[in-house]
């Protein structure tokens, strides 16, 4: 059965407390990547019906800082499906005084395990709109890019 980005989409919500600030003042990168990973796992869970794996952090883009007190908005869809991985986008925004800001951007590569830890196959994805083919074609050269780095080694 195919499914709809929207069938696994996931946000996730944190206010930005002491426990999260580096010595800069700003949200702790390490912070944000756990955050990024339990969101990415969620919506490939949600895909997949499976239990996940990260195999990779392909794209991590620090746009702008977050700092003390920001609320903090995590999105994860789906991009990409092959035969037992998928690519998640996951989205970072902080929420000040009514403000959005688009704070970071990470895509994640995830692998569905059965319950002996073997690759399981997933869904397809089903590509409805412009964006979601443009998504798809972006996430292949991706995809693309990871292959030629592991045979050049």
């Amino acid at each position: 059965m195919n499914k709809r980005w929207q069938d696994s989409y996931t946000e996730q919500v944190q206010i930005l407390m002491p426990e999260h600030i580096n010595g800069a003042s700003r949200l702790f990168g390490g912070r944000l990547l756990s955050w990024i990973d339990v969101v990415a796992a969620v919506t490939a869970r949600r895909h997949s019906g499976c239990d996940v794996t990260t195999a990779c952090v392909d794209h991590l883009q620090f746009l702008a800082p977050a700092h003390m007190n920001d609320t903090v908005l995590l999105t994860g869809r789906i991009t990409w499906t092959g035969r037992t991985s998928m690519e998640v986008r996951v989205d970072t925004y902080t929420e000040t005084k009514g403000v959005r800001k688009h704070v970071n951007r990470a895509y994640l590569v995830m692998v569905a395990i059965d319950e002996n830890e073997n690759p399981a196959p997933v869904p397809a994805l089903l590509l409805e709109t412009e964006e979601d083919k443009m998504e798809w074609r972006a996430a292949e050269k991706r995809k693309e890019e990871r292959s030629r780095k592991r045979v050049e080694g």
